[in-house]
């Protein structure tokens, strides 16, 4: 199943889609459930622990666990072709006109991974290159700091998942605009692969952390590369480099696990005003998904609601080759089986 969460008169709303051009309102389709077969399957629905409250919201989905989408799968089965409780879409990726907000507005808790050599071998060769291009003698520096060993890919980066936790309250959806931070001149974009967690668990073991798995998302962890050039060099952080209002960007949708056979076999592209910068695939990560579970979940418990977003990939970014975005361009991200997010950066005209 995939979930959205979309902006009617009521406020924000879960929904289920359907096809290329509907989506379920999960709370108006079980209400029209309730009032169809009467009082007393309303009754029984409440003890089957999947009241109509399960659909307010995605978080609220997430937390009612497997009885909330077993109902849900229920309702969209019963939907059919009946229109009740269903609005429409011009078709994925984009599901525009309908108004999408974050199928998760505001999660429980965002954690993310630096999880892809290449990724972070680049990242750390362009951190030099800028650092050299501020001294005198840039050919000289770069050559002194390369020799220094600073920029090298620490061993504990093989040994164990390494991630910051994020802003959850930045969050934002497909089609909107993230804010240009007024203290960067060099912003990024960064294609991810996220996952949503379902179902709490600590001490889960390697093999068993894939069943805390609700689904997948699409995650943008947009980044003022020059605040975070200074920050790194305190050896803490990232802070404010990942911290501004409307920095984080997923969706268009959650997509359940079993729709993703395999997580490290999806296909993966960025385009900034529709130009590709780069295809690739999911795989390669130094650490699965069930390792960073398991990890996490040492001595701490993980609840319905985080996102774990796996980190960027390889040339995912434009740091890599520090080629930056520019005020009103539009970046996409797309993942196989998901969708594709779309967002625009746009710097905010001075009073």
């Amino acid at each position: 199943m995939k979930f959205i969460t979309y902006q009617d008169v009521r406020g924000p709303r879960l929904a289920a889609l359907l096809d290329g051009e509907r989506a379920l309102d999960l709370a108006d389709a079980a209400a029209a459930d309730a009032a169809a077969v009467g009082t007393a399957a309303a009754g029984a629905a409440t003890q089957r622990g999947t009241p109509a409250a399960h659909f307010e919201s995605m978080l609220a989905l997430l937390r009612g666990g497997d009885a909330a989408l077993d109902e849900a799968r229920r309702l969209v089965a019963a939907a059919g072709a009946d229109t009740a409780g269903c609005v429409p879409l011009a078709g994925l990726p984009l599901c525009a006109p309908l108004p999408l907000c974050a199928p998760l507005p505001l999660p429980e808790q965002i954690r993310d991974f630096a999880n892809y050599e290449l990724h972070v071998r680049q990242a750390l060769a362009s951190s030099m290159k800028l650092r050299a291009q501020a001294e005198a003698d840039p050919a000289a520096a770069l050559q002194r700091l390369g020799a220094s060993g600073m920029f090298a890919i620490p061993p504990v980066w093989y040994e164990r998942p390494l991630y910051y936790k994020a802003n959850r309250f930045s969050v934002v959806g497909p089609d909107a605009d993230v804010e240009w931070p007024a203290f960067s001149n060099r912003l990024d974009y960064e294609l991810e692969l996220a996952v949503v967690i379902g179902r709490r668990v600590r001490d889960v073991s390697e093999s068993q952390a894939m069943d805390a798995v609700f689904g997948y998302t699409i995650y943008n962890d947009f980044s003022a590369r020059d605040t975070q050039g200074q920050e790194s060099s305190f050896r803490m952080g990232p802070a404010k480099s990942k911290d501004f209002d409307t920095g984080n960007a997923i969706g268009p949708c959650i997509v359940t696990r079993d729709e993703i056979e395999d997580p490290d076999s999806l296909h993966m592209s960025v385009r900034v005003n529709g130009e590709l910068r780069v295809e690739t695939l999911s795989g390669g990560m130094q650490h699965s998904i069930a390792r960073c579970i398991s990890f996490l979940s040492q001595s701490e418990t993980l609840y319905p609601g985080e996102i774990l977003a796996m980190g960027t990939v390889g040339n995912g970014c434009g740091y890599e080759s520090l080629s930056f975005l520019a005020d009103g361009d539009v970046v996409e991200l797309e993942v196989q089986g998901i969708g594709r997010l779309r967002n625009r950066v746009v710097k905010r005209k001075k009073e």
